[in-house]
């Protein structure tokens, strides 16, 4: 598989990520209010980073898309 993913989207989505999967864990704004809420934010951030980690999109590559130059 090649990667689809550029540098800043990569960055973005491992930023947005690591916020997504720490926000609920230190309870900020009260995002931790719901089991389902919190389950759901880390399972996004964990899936942001893993395809910021590895460049690869499926669903970019489902749609067509590619960001990286």
């Amino acid at each position: 598989m090649f990667s689809n993913v550029g540098t800043i989207d990569r960055l973005l989505r491992l930023v947005v990520g690591a916020a997504l999967i720490a926000a609920p864990l230190i309870n900020f704004m009260g995002l931790g209010a719901s089991a389902a809420i919190t389950y759901g934010m880390i399972a996004i951030g964990v899936i942001l980073g893993a395809t910021a980690v590895f460049g690869i999109c499926p669903l970019y590559r489902l749609m067509g898309i590619s960001t990286k130059s």
